[in-house]
């Protein structure tokens, strides 16, 4: 008889992930129903206060096994690193589980997961982040720290709530989306500006569901052919290229847009910023829009290629690695081809891939306010014409805040 569920080979794992914890929950019971034989390995992180994490591994039918992880340097996503891959190591040689799904903790982010499962010699075929689209932009706009809200992985855990959302929702190539009776045009609009490549897969498509007796919602068991979302999770991913996508030198950032409310300004120059000017208008660029991110050029330090990214309020900028235009042709064959191709894309004849590349998104966004500061923040035509030499002598402004 022929499956009528196609899964890979081996041990395919999924990873599921996000601060919107009943939109995730949501949809690893899709992917539970959707999939005969798969089974949910989670770890909570809630419980490293007490010095454990607290590891869970369940199927449709209900828990099949619970144990403890020690906090490894007391850090709990340590813990989680050591514990992960020998647990889906023991699934996959025990020859009963069909997908393993790696259900995340709140706060812990694809990225570094997907990582560590591929550095066991495991096969990822999907990472997915479930949003409810309607919490949107109340995690983007919230500064507030991790330690705060309860969700740190680590004592020297020092991320936001709003910058862990967005680098979750940016990572994943496919988006678990909630059917959120709260969320309008404006908050689905958001979503689509801030990951426009991703494929994004309906939570509650499917066969009815049913009412466990804990409330939550269990989709009956798909008969026929799979959801949107579990064919999502079996895909394939690439964690290189997924790297590499959200790397400033070579990410896939959004396009310009305008729809329901909510812009998208994709603002790409070819002079250098000067570094008092932009220092100043700081505050006001990282407030003008729910999200921002790219790479820029500041005219004192013409050999670093430096990453922006702002999300609720508050700016991250460092140093990314140098500019191709400023390293030796022997060089070159260090850097990975996805780098190098990004750089001929985008070829000045002078300046070879300095520029500026930094992408503002954002409902009521003021884009010809924006731009008119972006603009007032480049070196003038005067300063411009001095060359690259008086460049170097104007004032280092981001020394402090990069800790030079």
């Amino acid at each position: 008889m022929t499956d009528p569920v196609a899964v890979p080979p081996g041990l395919p794992v999924v990873i599921v992930g996000g601060l919107h914890a009943d939109a995730r929950r949501a949809a690893v019971a899709r992917l539970l129903a959707d999939v005969p034989g798969s089974v949910v390995l989670h770890h909570d992180l809630s419980t490293a206060a007490a010095g454990t994490v607290v590891r869970t591994i369940r199927d449709a039918s209900g828990v099949l096994d619970a144990g403890e992880a020690p906090l490894v340097n007391d850090c709990a996503c340590c813990a989680l690193r050591e514990d992960l891959v020998p647990e889906l190591e023991r699934l996959r040689d025990a020859g009963l589980t069909r997908l393993a799904v790696v259900e995340l903790w709140d706060s812990v982010e694809p990225k570094a997961m997907a990582e560590v499962v591929t550095a066991g010699g495991l096969t990822v075929t999907g990472v997915i982040t479930a949003v409810d689209p309607a919490l949107v932009l109340p995690c983007l706009g919230n500064g507030d720290d991790l330690a705060d809200a309860g969700l740190a992985a680590a004592a020297t855990d020092q991320r936001t709530i709003a910058d862990t959302f967005a680098r979750q929702l940016e990572y994943a190539p496919v988006l678990a989306v909630a059917d959120s009776p709260e969320a309008d045009d404006e908050d689905r609009e958001l979503l689509a500006q801030l990951h426009p490549t991703a494929r994004r897969a309906p939570v509650g498509e499917g066969a009815p569901a049913d009412r466990a007796d804990d409330g939550l919602t269990v989709p009956t068991p798909r008969r026929g052919p799979l959801s949107p979302l579990a064919e999502a999770a079996l895909a394939g991913f690439d964690v290189e290229a997924a790297a590499a996508a959200q790397h400033p030198a070579c990410a896939l950032l959004p396009a310009e847009a305008d729809a329901h409310g909510v812009s998208t300004l994709v603002w790409h120059r070819r002079r250098p910023f000067h570094p008092e000017r932009l220092y100043a208008a700081l505050e006001d660029l990282t407030c003008a829009a729910a999200r921002s991110r790219g790479r820029f050029w500041l005219a004192d330090k013409p050999d670093t290629l430096f990453h922006w990214d702002a999300a609720g309020g508050a700016l991250c900028v460092e140093g990314a690695g140098p500019w191709l235009a400023s390293l030796p042709d022997a060089a070159w064959e260090m850097v990975p081809p996805v780098r190098r191709a990004a750089a001929a894309l985008d070829w000045h004849p002078e300046h070879g891939d300095r520029g500026q590349h930094l992408v503002f998104t954002s409902p009521a966004l003021d884009r010809d306010g924006l731009e008119r500061l972006l603009e007032s923040c480049l070196l003038t035509d005067a300063e411009y014409a001095a060359g690259p030499d008086a460049w170097q002598r104007l004032p280092h402004a981001f020394d402090t805040l990069l800790e030079v």
